[in-house]
Order: structure tokens, then C-alpha cells, then sequence
């Protein structure tokens, strides 16, 4: 399941460079988001019944709004805008900056799952790595790797706001409601700005599978994951999706790096692992053995 979600999600990157070709970034994940919703509709009622579905929504709903906004919407966007003016491939370096950004925004709000000592220093090492990305980017391409910057701090602050606030909500309940409240706020804009003629079929095609596989059906897997061997081994997935979408990058799109973006990517991986405590023999003896 482990290989297959990072074959999925490392694949997304290379579909939105696809995508937002011929798509705005509103267009693009009105209808991302909105395939995915449609997806999970037909699913998680089935899977948790549609008395609890509906009990947990309205008992929640705006913590769940706030982490629509905060989780998906904006990062989506941010990671489509960034994809415009960026290679895939980088994006997906700067996105397995998520666990530093994290583990940063912790260290100041979250006390609770502060992390302290060698994991500051992860935290550091991490942060180098992506000024290092952002840094080496020629002028017109900066604002985009800032967006992809802005995707990854969104993420670590939507996800702490999910473990604080949702956590007695079923992970099912909280990718459906992330992708439908999202889907209702930039489906307007998403509207307005579509193209008057129908896209090509590779524009078509790359949407179908951001919103079905790369949304609706990751989440099935990564809860899946999570509920089945813990979230520290679904945490590894960080690890996996950078080069799986630099190896979709080259071939399809034939995008080239240098060695800037290999020493950053090394500098995020490093820094994640420190960050998080995935360094520890402890830690790893638990996620192989959990491996199936």
C-alpha cells in the first residue's frame, strides 16, 4: 500500500504541470476537488453508515470548514500556481518539507506535540534545504517555489489544526468534508475562469486522475494505513514521493535538475528524519516491523 500511494501522489505533480497548461489553477481544482468529493460521497456513507457520516459533519462542521480552507484549498491552489512557473519535480522536493514546517509551527503554538533538542536541529537542517531550493531559482521562477513553500506551511498548520480539534472524527469524515467544503468555495472562481473550448484529451485525462485516484482513492490508502499499520509507517511516504516525481518528471516531461535541487532534497530528507524522530533505532525497528 506504501509503494502504491507514493506512485500515486508522486504522479500528481507531473499531472498538474499537465493540467495547468491549458487550466487555471481555480479550474483545475474545482475540478480535482470536485471529482474527488463525487468519489467519496459514494464511499464513506457506505463505509461508516450515513447516520454517523451526517452525526459527525454537523457536530464538526466548522472545524472542518477552517480545515478545508487551510489543508486543501489553499495548498492546492498554491501548489497549482507554483506548477505554472516551476518544474514538478522541485515542487515535489519543497513539498516533503511539510513534517519541518510542522514540527516549526508546534515548536511556537502547538505545545502539545512540541518537538525539543536533536529534532530543533532536524528542523534547521530542514530549512536550509529548502532556502537552498528557493534560492537557486532564477528570478521569474522564486515566486513560484514560495508558492510550493506556502503549500507546505499550509499543510503543517492544517494538520496540527486537524489532530487538535478532529481528532475524535473519523478520517473519512474529514477527507469528505475537506474536499466538499473546498469544492463549494472556489467552484465560482473556478467557473468563471474556465476555458470556452474543451481542453485536450491529456488535460482531461490528468484531471480524472488528480481527482480519483490522487485524491479520493490516496485517502482511502493513506487512512488505510493509518489505521492498519500506524501513522509512523504511513509517514514514510514523505520519503518516497520526492524521487518517484522527479523519476515521472524526467521521463514524461523531460525535466532536467541540478545539483541544487539533489543537495536540497537530501538537506529535507535529512531534516525530516531528525524532525521527526525517524532517525531513532526505536522508531525504525516499529516501522519495519509494521512493514507487511
Amino acid at each position: 500500500m506504501l509503494i502504491g500511494l507514493a506512485l500515486i501522489w508522486g504522479a500528481s505533480f507531473m499531472f498538474i504541470k499537465v493540467a495547468v497548461r491549458e487550466l487555471t489553477p481555480a479550474t483545475l481544482i474545482t475540478c480535482r476537488l470536485g471529482l474527488a468529493a463525487l468519489t467519496l460521497v459514494l464511499i464513506v456513507p457506505a463505509a461508516l453508515g450515513g447516520r454517523r457520516t451526517v452525526a459527525e459533519l454537523r457536530a464538526n462542521w466548522r472545524w472542518l470548514a477552517v480545515v478545508a480552507l487551510v489543508n486543501t484549498l489553499i495548498p492546492f491552489w498554491l501548489l497549482s500556481w507554483g506548477e505554472t512557473r516551476i518544474d514538478s519535480g522541485l515542487a515535489s522536493i519543497i513539498q516533503a518539507a511539510v513534517p519541518i514546517f510542522n514540527a516549526l509551527i508546534a515548536f511556537g503554538f502547538f505545545h502539545e506535540v512540541r518537538v525539543t533538542g536533536i529534532r530543533l536541529v532536524g528542523v534547521a537542517v530542514g530549512f536550509v534545504g529548502v532556502a537552498l531550493l528557493v534560492g537557486a531559482q532564477p528570478q521569474g521562477k522564486v515566486l513560484g517555489a514560495l508558492a510550493v513553500v506556502g503549500m507546505a506551511l499550509g499543510y503543517g498548520i492544517g494538520g496540527l489544526l486537524a489532530g487538535r480539534h478532529l481528532r475524535a472524527v473519523s478520517p473519512l469524515v474529514v477527507a469528505l468534508a475537506s474536499t466538499s467544503f473546498s469544492t463549494l468555495l472556489v467552484l465560482p472562481l473556478g467557473a468563471a475562469q474556465a476555458p470556452h473550448q474543451t481542453p485536450g484529451w491529456k488535460v482531461i485525462g490528468s484531471v480524472l486522475a488528480l481527482g480519483i485516484p490522487g485524491t479520493a482513492l490516496a485517502y482511502l490508502l493513506f487512512f488505510g494505513m493509518i489505521a492498519g499499520a500506524g501513522a509512523a509507517y504511513a509517514s514514510l511516504v514523505t520519503y518516497l514521493i520526492p524521487p518517484i516525481a522527479l523519476a515521472y518528471g524526467a521521463v514524461f516531461l523531460g525535466e532536467r535538475f541540478g545539483a541544487a535541487a539533489f543537495g536540497g532534497l537530501a538537506l529535507i530528507l535529512g531534516g525530516v528524519a531528525l524532525g521527526t524522530g525517524a532517525t531513532s533505532s526505536r522508531v525504525l525497528r516499529r516501522r519495519l516491523a509494521a512493514d507487511p
